[in-house]
């Protein structure tokens, strides 16, 4: 039998039922605690409370447990259990985790019982009389290896007692199960549990054993015995001497020694990593040079490539072990727990708001900084109020002692604790809608994605959490995705036995109103593209003997159009034609061309494919071989994922991509620029757009591109591209194609406009916003090049002084070409320490700043903005005797 926990006994005037704000709250240093447990945070959450700082919470109370009549002839029959625990790998071993609803209403900390429990085997059985006796061993590539008791762990060192979520990496996994079975068991949204954990941070350990040169990983095995061996894994070297990791050698959760499950008597705790990572029963810490080769560290957890299936796994021994696909860091990830599955709610109450509530974690210590909720399918957003019960530990006064360790947290630049997070809809509202989903994005810009990453032991899924509603008499009843283990229920079950396809990117159903008939729609205005006279079959061997430059043929919807009439009057350039010959750019083309486009299409169609070229058109995407030496290709679209997102001003980001290999070049000449492809995240539809990176054409291994995100508003709908590319988290794919543009700065004045070079004397850029990036890359090229002799002047309208994008490079710019460049910023709302110019590019600043030609042919004006700003500058130019042939719009 276990030894009993002392409950921890405060006054009356120590108690709060629910949590008050505190009097005496303080700014954290990651944001505010105002103390609400609106949304659900259950009474049972005791606090410390004193007259000079704010409360924090302490854990519930543990029921009275006993071993359960399913494990009394299992090796598992010493151990105490709480009967409320799901089941999820039938009675033997143990793995379980709490009912949703009753871990949520726990509160900020999970007692002992509603904890989760993930073990492999058995639980391998320690005495009360023999837990201080338990040794383990610090070892390996060190000076100083040695053996420690937990009687000198506690009395050796000092003690530190914190929050901590730990989280299964399988959390959410029963999801992945219902699409296509993993070789993992069903977990339901409830794998997660948060304690108090005291213990030894570890680098105190690993600093005695003195680590010798060339270590780099420690690796942690505990007591229990398995078919594979000992469980085991590893960790890197310089995580473990990070305090701000918060590794811990655990011996107490919740003030009390360890439970049998829990890793009684001593265990590791690492925050922000999976729990697969957190070795329980320890008896071995080893370092090495290489991770570890423990069976159980490289053939579980780990994330292999979503085209890895459980047949051909078996036979993968390389893919195993290759350490790209192990998971350490958790995903950001959120649920609903209200409404729960199966509640209703009248309609005949006169409530006029339901309050949905949940929670969220983040990884890696990365906080969650917002969550987001949509009852539209994602088209529209609103933001959810988020509850950090961690921060309040952050408060604790200096020397504060909590269960035998010092809580001192204050310091700390990480968070490891899930959030809370509400937001009340409307009841009216919610009858109108078909389902609630939700998002959650961490302070590194990470977002939940849309759709599921599918993988052989469907770990790690974080797909936005959806509950449908159904309206049945006068009331509403919510559905959960699904429920833990083997127990029936949820709408992904339901929708996968009625034959719906759960990856059609719609979650298996049809879109709300689709074949609505009582719905009348104003008929979508078809565009005639072909003419009807011509009826020309063209062949494959045809249509392949026209995709060079003179004469350009390309594809759309079936039918063959000639692009060499075209070639110079084309918006985007003759490259963009040239690239897409003797191709199907159906996609592309309806992706980024209006209807006055579409309307001019029949003049250039030749005829249609026959059956044999469209087939074999079907099947001959072109692939690109990522061992290129340059990325962008005129005829191919080409990957590159996300590596991050840099905040640049409260609508504007870099999104840097991490290109196939470090040498690769972009391949961009100056003044070009770049298509993008991306999915509509509710409509799945292709969208494409023209961008200027900001990176130089012949930079390697990376590419930057600066993007003004067009948020909805109240008042009109926002881009969709850039909320698209906003939406999309770090790893994930974007399609890249080009170059295309008619311009084109070749150095010293020369350039050429569609395809015919010219010299220039004077460039006068004009630019916008986001307008910027063009001239920035000419800009760049003619100043960089001490020898140019070309002079410039670039005057760049906004709205505000934030506004203005990479004013620091455009100032270093101009001031390395003082002689012959000049900059000139104007805005439009302008704040009262303002000191430049003032008010819209108009006519009297191009008259003060540009001219009139005087020049033709050897000066130019360069403008991109804004599309009003645009015609507006154009009209104002032609009014000052500027001709096209001198203007270029990008």
């Amino acid at each position: 039998m276990t030894q009993a926990c002392p409950v921890l006994r405060l006054s009356p005037s120590a108690v709060s039922f629910p949590p008050s704000p505190p009097s005496t709250a303080r700014q954290s240093r990651k944001g505010s605690f105002d103390g609400s447990t609106e949304g659900g945070l259950s009474s049972s959450i005791l606090e410390r409370t004193t007259d000079n700082h704010p409360s924090y919470p302490l854990p519930p109370q543990n029921s009275s447990k006993g071993v359960l009549l399913q494990d009394l002839k299992t090796p598992d029959s010493h151990v105490e259990r709480d009967s409320r625990l799901i089941r999820l790998t039938g009675v033997h071993p143990f793995n379980v985790e709490a009912p949703l609803s009753d871990l949520y209403d726990e509160g900020f900390l999970t007692s002992e019982d509603l904890h989760y429990v993930r073990n492999h085997g058995h639980v391998p059985k320690c005495e009360d009389q023999d837990i201080y006796d338990w040794t383990f061993t610090v070892e390996g590539m060190v000076a100083r290896p040695f053996t420690l008791s937990l009687r000198e762990l506690i009395d050796t060192y000092e003690q530190t007692t914190y929050p901590i979520t730990l989280v299964c990496a399988g959390n959410r996994r029963k999801e992945q199960n219902v699409v296509r079975k993993s070789k993992g068991f069903s977990w339901g949204p409830a794998g997660l549990s948060t304690a108090l954990w005291t213990g030894v941070p570890i680098a105190e350990l690993i600093a005695r054993a003195k680590p010798q040169r060339g270590a780099r990983y420690v690796c942690f095995e505990g007591a229990d015995e398995l078919p594979n061996g000992y469980y085991g894994t590893s960790v890197k070297l310089n995580w473990c001497m990070d305090a701000n990791k918060g590794i811990l050698v655990a011996h107490k959760m919740n003030g009390c020694m360890l439970h049998p499950d829990h890793g009684k008597p001593v265990r590791i705790v690492i925050p922000g990593q999976i729990g697969g990572r957190s070795v329980k029963w320890l008896k071995r810490i080893t370092v090495t040079a290489e991770p570890s080769d423990n069976w159980y560290h490289i053939y579980d957890n780990r994330v292999l490539p979503t085209m890895v299936t459980p047949e051909a796994s078996a036979d993968l021994p390389e893919t195993w072990k290759d350490e790209r696909y192990a998971i350490y860091d958790l995903n950001a990830n959120s649920a609903i727990c209200y409404p729960a599955h199966d509640e209703k709610v009248s309609l005949t109450t006169g409530l006029d708001k339901y309050k949905v509530r949940g929670y969220a974690y983040g990884g890696g210590g990365r906080r969650i900084t917002r969550m987001e909720i949509t009852i539209d399918k994602g088209k529209t957003w609103r933001l959810a109020h988020i509850n950090y019960p961690e921060d309040t530990y952050r408060l604790a006064p200096e020397g504060e002692m909590l269960y035998g360790g010092r809580l001192d947290m204050w310091w700390r630049e990480t968070s490891f604790c899930w959030c809370f997070w509400e937001v009340g809809i409307g009841i009216a509202e919610l009858e109108e809608a078909a389902d609630i989903m939700v998002r959650a994005m961490d302070e590194g810009l990470i977002v939940q994605p849309r759709d599921m990453y599918w993988s052989v032991l469907g770990m790690m899924n974080n797909p936005w959490f959806r509950v449908v509603i159904h309206k049945e008499g006068h009331s509403l009843r919510f559905e959960h995705p699904t429920q833990p283990a083997l127990m029936p229920g949820g709408w992904m079950e339901r929708v996968k036995k009625a034959g719906g396809n759960l990856s059609n990117g719609f979650w298996g159903e049809k879109i709300s109103g689709e074949d609505d008939d009582t719905v009348k729609r104003e008929p979508q205005r078809e565009i005639c593209m072909i003419n009807p006279k011509v009826d020309r079959l063209i062949t494959l061997d045809e249509l392949k003997g026209h995709g060079g430059e003179n004469e350009p043929w390309f594809v759309v919807n079936g039918h063959v159009y000639d692009g060499t009439p075209f070639l110079e009057g084309h918006p985007g350039g003759a490259a963009s034609i040239v690239g897409a010959a003797a191709q199907d750019t159906t996609e592309e083309f309806g992706a980024i061309h209006s209807e006055n486009a579409k309307a001019m299409m029949p003049d250039y169609h030749i005829g249609r494919l026959d059956e044999a070229a469209l087939a074999a058109l079907a099947g001959s995407a072109e692939e690109c071989d990522p061992n290129r030496a340059v990325f962008l290709q005129a005829r191919a679209w080409t990957k590159a994922v996300l590596q991050e997102k840099v905040k640049i001003s409260a609508d504007t980001k870099v999104f840097r991509f991490k290109l196939d290999h470090e040498s690769q070049e972009i391949g961009l000449p100056v003044g070009q620029h770049l298509m993008m492809r991306l999915r509509d995240p509710a409509t799945r539809e292709a969208i494409i757009r023209a961008y200027t990176p900001m990176s130089e054409g012949t930079d390697k291994g990376v590419l930057d591109v600066l993007v003004k995100i067009y948020y909805d508003t109240p008042e009109r709908k926002g881009g969709k591209m850039t909320q698209a590319l906003d939406s999309i988290p770090a790893g994930h794919f974007v399609d890249f194609k080009g170059p295309v543009g008619k311009f084109e700065y070749l150095g010293k004045g020369l350039c050429a406009v569609s395809g015919k070079q010219r010299r220039v004397r004077r460039f006068n850029m004009i630019c916008g916003g986001s307008g910027v990036t063009p001239i920035f890359q000419v800009l760049r090229a003619l100043t960089k090049d001490h020898d140019d002799p070309t002079e410039c002047v670039v005057v760049d309208g906004n709205g505000v002084e934030e506004d203005i994008l990479c004013r620091l490079q455009l100032d270093a710019m101009v001031g390395s070409a003082k002689h012959r460049c000049r900059l000139l910023h104007t805005l439009t709302r302008p704040s009262p320490a303002w000191t430049g110019r003032k008010g819209r590019v108009d006519k009297a600043l191009m008259e003060a700043e540009i001219g009139p030609c005087e020049k033709a042919g050897e000066d130019m004006v360069l403008i991109c903005g804004p599309e009003a700003m645009e015609k507006s500058v154009h009209a104002i130019l032609s009014g000052m005797g500027w001709t096209d042939e001198d203007i270029f719009l990008f």
